[in-house]
């Protein structure tokens, strides 16, 4: 794992602006931060480099394409010998949007989505004929108040 790397106050400006719209020009976020468009463009490029942007991506949203149903998933696997399978089995599941190893009374936290009810009922039964799985508790979404907020950071404009 690469160490933290450290980025100046341009760069979080940069990071910002990028984050919340990854279309937006480099010219536009070169007047925000106060470089030129081609000092922006090498930024970005060495970030890319660093592994510090991942990749550009877009936002769908979910309710405009029939996902309508999101649920959190706990997963508690059975100690057992295929503990280390689980989670490239979850990554098989095209529902299953997120997984995140945790510490607690569970050992993995899963971001679902689905159609409908009843296709979060398969999930989950797919999940539970996982060999290793050995518990799972379901918190369905009512509501969704922000999720995949833009990072800000501190002192950005």
């Amino acid at each position: 794992m690469q160490a933290n790397i450290q980025l100046d106050d341009i760069d979080a400006g940069i990071l910002t602006a990028l984050s919340a719209d990854s279309r937006r020009s480099y010219a536009d976020v070169a007047a925000e931060v106060g470089l030129s468009t081609a000092a922006v463009h090498e930024r970005v490029k060495k970030m890319l480099e660093r592994g510090v942007i991942e990749r550009f991506s877009l936002r769908i949203a979910p309710d405009r394409v029939g996902l309508l149903i999101t649920a959190f998933v706990a997963i508690r696997n059975d100690g057992g010998a295929h503990c280390r399978d689980v989670a490239p089995r979850l990554r098989e599941l095209p529902e299953v949007l997120e997984l995140h190893s945790v510490a607690g009374e569970y050992d993995f936290l899963a971001k679902i989505r689905t159609t409908h009810a009843r296709a979060l009922e398969d999930v989950l039964y797919a999940i539970k004929a996982i060999p290793g799985v050995a518990r799972t508790t379901s918190t369905v979404v009512l509501t969704t108040e922000f999720e995949e907020r833009p990072l800000r950071w501190p002192g950005a404009s």
